[in-house]
């Protein structure tokens, strides 16, 4: 499958998506649109840019009947992360399953579905495309019968972003979500291949699209008004559970570093915010988990918000080679952090260096600064550095990844890798103009996203 634009490393996209919406499933986020007029439920598309944040059963987007949500159009994840397009009016109408699985949560992936069911061939009645190549192996194809009538845009039915049935959610980032009402349109409508990176598929301009009657396009670009549609109909969407917060820089068209689920220690970490929530679970025991960007060379900036229990809290740098086994992820070789603990120390390959270095209390930022080419790490507090370039581990094999661990059931760090989980009005950004930071971020070093990595990593 071709690469989407995020996990690789193009300083120059042509067309600039400024924001996405982060939703989070443990707090029920979604948009709700209601009352639309009934046009043409045989031909439609939707599109939309993704980065997943919790694997599993999680929503994309879905039509639904107010007064029997059993009678839904949706397309969503499964639970064996299978992408699933299903109609569904009391039977099964349509069914389409993946034999892929989405399992990045470092990826940003365009989800193009276009449905024409009075197309003559039954299989291009629903096309799938994802990261601008179709899809045509499905575990499960049921297709439409000729003419049918779908679940989408029915009278007395509704459209939800990140939700079906007001039980699965979505979880992770969504940008450029549009609907198209009446036209079966190809992936080429949303994308391109770059054309120095032949495998790299990449968002374009959608504004000068036709949306039809009930089409819509959201691009989250308005912070006081996340549902708002900027195709021209006015289709604006209620915001449930999403704030100004949500907002979020990270885009696809400039991917920003979260932690990663899938490098998860012991299982044990929970993870919420788009990723960058990382809280200790009930095993009270030593929880740790990277981050989803590496880098070998550069300097790199990042911050740390210490929430509940912050006297059990590490935070820093470990290389690639260090392990996911044994009890104390933090005392593996390659390990530099920052123990918020004993007057603040430095622990260096499961060793306490001096201490004293000074703490945080819960409402306190700390700034963490990564010098990979001088193998230090430098640790700011209130704008100063308490800990200056210190040495990292010698023990090193190759990237070096932002990590993070903790002990205790509740325990826990937000990092804001340049857009913040929580309100920040510092405004301070790199010298390229990425972040969001509390601090001033030093001279020299840059936030970690993949605009900066193509340029300086």
């Amino acid at each position: 499958m071709p690469l989407i634009l995020g996990t690789n490393s193009i300083k120059e996209t042509g067309y600039e998506v400024a924001n996405s919406l982060r939703f989070d499933d443990g707090s029920s986020d979604d948009l709700t649109l209601t009352g639309q007029t009934p046009t043409n439920n045989k031909k439609f598309t939707f599109s939309s840019w993704i980065k997943r944040g919790a694997l599993g059963s999680k929503a994309i987007m879905s039509w639904e009947k107010s007064s029997d949500s059993s009678y839904n159009f949706r397309i969503a994840f499964r639970s064996d992360d299978v992408l699933q397009i299903l109609d569904y009016a009391g039977s099964v109408v349509m069914d389409y399953r993946t034999n892929q699985v989405f399992r990045d949560v470092s990826a940003w992936y365009n989800i193009v579905v276009a449905v024409d069911t009075t197309d003559a061939t039954a299989n291009d009645r629903t096309k799938l495309f994802v990261n601008g190549e179709r899809i045509t192996s499905f575990g499960t194809q049921t297709t439409y019968s000729l003419n049918d009538s779908t679940q989408a845009q029915q009278s007395g039915y509704f459209c939800a972003i990140g939700s079906i049935n007001s039980g699965t959610y979505f979880d992770g980032y969504q940008t450029e979500t549009t609907f198209i009402d009446g036209t079966d349109l190809s992936e080429t409508s949303f994308g391109e291949f770059d054309s120095d990176s032949p495998n790299i598929w990449k968002p374009i301009d959608v504004s000068g699209l036709t949306f039809g009657t009930n089409g819509f396009y959201l691009d989250f670009e308005n912070a006081s008004n996340l549902g708002a549609d900027v195709s021209g109909n006015s289709n604006n969407f209620t915001v449930n559970n999403l704030t100004s917060v949500d907002q979020s820089t990270d885009t696809c068209t400039n991917n920003f570093c979260t932690w990663n689920p899938l490098a998860n220690y012991a299982a044990g970490v929970a993870f919420s915010e788009g990723n960058l929530v990382a809280m200790s679970g009930t095993n009270d025991q030593w929880d740790g988990g990277r981050a989803t960007m590496g880098f070998s060379k550069g300097k790199w900036y990042f911050e740390c918000l210490f929430v509940a229990g912050v006297s059990t809290q590490y935070i820093g740098v470990q290389d690639e080679s260090a392990g996911f086994t044994g009890s104390s992820p933090h005392d593996q070789n390659g390990t530099t952090v920052f123990y918020n603990n004993s007057g603040g120390e430095i622990r260096k390959d499961g060793s306490a260096t001096t201490a004293n270095y000074g703490t945080f209390t819960s409402s306190q930022v700390a700034g963490i600064a990564i010098d990979a080419d001088n193998f230090t790490i430098s640790v700011y507090k209130g704008g100063s550095a308490i800990v200056n370039a210190y040495a990292l581990s010698t023990t090193r094999t190759g990237f070096l990844f932002p990590f993070t661990a903790n002990l205790n059931n509740g325990d826990g760090v937000k990092v804001n890798f340049g857009s913040p989980p929580y309100s920040e009005s510092g405004g301070n950004s790199d010298a390229n103009g990425y972040g969001n930071f509390n601090q001033s971020v030093p001279s020299g070093y840059f936030a970690l996203n993949t605009k900066n990595l193509a340029e300086y990593g």
